[in-house]
C-alpha cells in the first residue's frame, strides 16, 4: 500500500483509525489522534508527495518547515513510511519459526508438554486405569536492542534534492528486516555448518550420509523426519515441510520442486534400474522451498552445499521462536530534536540540524531475541555426501 494511502485511512474517523500501531500494540505517539492533527498529517503528505514527484516546487517545503508544527508532522510521515516498507518486505524466518511476544528485556520461558497422547490401553473390569507418563521441556531466552543512527547534514538535504529523505524509510526498514533474518538464520546454523547441538546423531535429525539436494537427498530427509517419535513412541504427523537452501541450490531445488513427474523404481528408490515408474511428483505439494541468501555468509564451512527441512511452525511442535518486545513488534524511527532556536523565534526543524555542526541524526531502534526449540521438526545435510 501506498504512504498516502496509508495516511489517509489513519485519518477516518471509526475503528481503523489506529490500524497502524494497534496491531502492532502501539499507541499513537503523543496521543495525536485527533480530527485536526489528522487532517493536517494528510495535507504534509500530500505536500511531501508532491515535492517528491515533481509536481511541487522544493522551495515549498522548504517554506512549510519554518511553522513550529510541520517539523512534528514530516517526522511522523518519515515513520510511517518506514513502517509500511517493513511491513510489505518478504520474511523468510516466519515460514520455520514460531513467532513470540515478551513484555521485558528479562529472560522468559517457554515450557513444552510432551506425552499423554499414546494409544488408549484396555482397562479391566474393576482395574486401575494406568497413567500417563508426562514430560516437560524448558527453553529460556530474552530479547535485546539492535539499532543504527544515519547521520546526515543540512548540505545532504540541498545537494540530494529530497532523494535522501525518499530513499530513508526504505533503507532502514529494510536493515531491521536483514537483522531478524540473520539472526534466525544464526540460531540453526554456525561458521562450521549445521547447528551441532540442535543436528546431532542423539537427535536423530541429520539426513543420513548428508547427501546433496537431490529428489533421493530428500526422500530420504522426509523418511528421517517422519521417523521422529514423541516421548511415549507416538509418531509424530507432518503434513508439510519448508525446504531452507542457499541462492546456490534455489536452481536445484525449483527443479525438483516443480518437476511434473518423477523417474522410480519399482521397489522404491530412484528411478535408475529396471522397472522404472512415472509418478506424480508427490513433493509439489509437501515441500515449499525458501532461500535464505544468509546462509553461505554465516556457514562458511558448507554454506553453499547444506540445506534443512522444518516441518511448518504451526503444527504445535516449531523448531524455534522469534520473540518481539511487547507493543515494539516493528522498528522503530527517531530524530534527535536539534539544539537551536531562530533569533525570531520558533522551533528549528530537524533537517537544520544541530547549532554547531547542521548535523541530523535518525535512529531505528528494533527489539527482538530467539532460541531453537524442538529438534524433532527439523533436519539438516551438509551436502558433503559423507
Amino acid at each position: 500500500m501506498e504512504l498516502l494511502d496509508l495516511i489517509e485511512s489513519y485519518t477516518h474517523q471509526d475503528a481503523s483509525t489506529e490500524k497502524l500501531y494497534a496491531r502492532e500494540g502501539r499507541k499513537v505517539r503523543g496521543g495525536r489522534n485527533d480530527h485536526r492533527y489528522k487532517q493536517s498529517l494528510l495535507e504534509a503528505t500530500n505536500l511531501y508527495k508532491g515535492v517528491l514527484s515533481g509536481r511541487i516546487p522544493t522551495h515549498r517545503l522548504r517554506e512549510a518547515m519554518t511553522t513550529s508544527d510541520f517539523s512534528y508532522l514530516f517526522t511522523d510521515i518519515i515513520d510511517r513510511q518506514m513502517l509500511a516498507s517493513y511491513q510489505a518486505r518478504p520474511v523468510m524466518w516466519r515460514q520455520t519459526a514460531k513467532q513470540g511476544r515478551v513484555r521485558d528485556f528479562r529472560t522468559v520461558r517457554r515450557f513444552t508438554l510432551d506425552g499423554g497422547e499414546g494409544v488408549l490401553e484396555e482397562v479391566k473390569q474393576a482395574g486401575e486405569y494406568p497413567a500417563a507418563a508426562l514430560t516437560d521441556g524448558k527453553y529460556e531466552y530474552s530479547v535485546k536492542k539492535f539499532g543504527k543512527r544515519l547521520p546526515l547534514t543540512w548540505e545532504d538535504f540541498i545537494n540530494d534534492d529530497l532523494d535522501a529523505l525518499a530513499s530513508l524509510p526504505d533503507r532502514l526498514a529494510r536493515a531491521a528486516t536483514l537483522s531478524e533474518e540473520k539472526f534466525a538464520t544464526s540460531l540453526y546454523t554456525s561458521s562450521t555448518g549445521p547447528n551441532s547441538t540442535f543436528f546431532s546423531v542423539g537427535h536423530a535429525n541429520l539426513v543420513t550420509g548428508n547427501p546433496a539436494l537431490s529428489i533421493a537427498g530428500l526422500t530420504t530427509a522426509m523418511n528421517v523426519l517422519a521417523a521422529q517419535v514423541d516421548t511415549e513412541g507416538n509418531p509424530i504427523y507432518v503434513d508439510s515441510v519448508h525446504l531452507v537452501i542457499p541462492p546456490a541450490l534455489e536452481i536445484t531445488a525449483m527443479n525438483i520442486i516443480n518437476a511434473t513427474e518423477i523417474l522410480a523404481a519399482d521397489g522404491g528408490g530412484d528411478g535408475t534400474g529396471n522397472n522404472q515408474l512415472r509418478v506424480t511428483n508427490w513433493m509439489r505439494n509437501r515441500v515449499r522451498p525458501v532461500v535464505n541468501p544468509w546462509l553461505p555468509i554465516i556457514n562458511t564451512t558448507s554454506g553453499n552445499t547444506a540445506w534443512y527441512l522444518f516441518a511448518d511452525p504451526g503444527t504445535g511442535r516449531p523448531a524455534m521462536e522469534v520473540g518481539f518486545l511487547a507493543g515494539h513488534e516493528s522498528p522503530e524511527l527517531f530524530v534527535k530534536s536539534p539544539n537551536a532556536m531562530r533569533v525570531g523565534g520558533g522551533l528549528v526543524d530537524p533537517t537544520d540540524g544541530d547549532f554547531d555542526t547542521d548535523s541530523t541524526d535518525y535512529k531505528v531502534r528494533h527489539v527482538f531475541g530467539g532460541t531453537l526449540m524442538e529438534y524433532r521438526s527439523a533436519v539438516a545435510s551438509t551436502g558433503a555426501g559423507s
